[in-house]
């Protein structure tokens, strides 16, 4: 399922009762344009979003079917490229990075200033969930 953005009245409930026909837990949603970061109810689905950018284009949010809210134990958007959900597992935790990596049309710098971030998450993350 394919939905261009969630900025148009309409979509946002559209997309969860699409994710139910498909019977998703946990969805990864990008360039959402919402802009102060927040949670939403939306039909079976919480909605997690974080702040976006100065224009709005870039974010990394999540849908989480009630059912599996619960196990939600963390929720961190570090940037307007890179989030992650953590949820509690019967023996790990599960950890789903949403990111937005850069093309390959990038300057090196930006190119370069990203996967430093990333690194710098999946440290973090691995001191988290010790």
């Amino acid at each position: 399922m394919e939905v261009r953005s969630l900025y148009r009245a309409g979509l946002f409930t559209a997309a969860a009762r699409g994710l139910a026909r498909h019977k998703s837990d946990l969805v990864g949603a990008q360039e959402v344009r919402w802009g102060r970061g927040g949670t939403v109810r939306a039909g079976d689905y919480n909605f997690f979003y974080g702040k976006g950018n100065e224009t709005y284009h870039w974010e990394q949010d999540f849908f989480v079917h009630h059912r599996t809210v619960t196990a939600v134990k963390r929720k961190e958007f570090v940037s307007d490229k890179v989030s992650h959900i953590v949820l509690r597992g019967c023996w790990y935790s599960i950890i789903v990075l949403n990111v937005h990596a850069p093309s390959e049309e990038r300057s090196d710098d930006s190119n370069e200033s990203f996967y430093e971030e990333l690194e710098q998450v999946f440290f973090i993350i691995s001191l988290i969930t010790i």
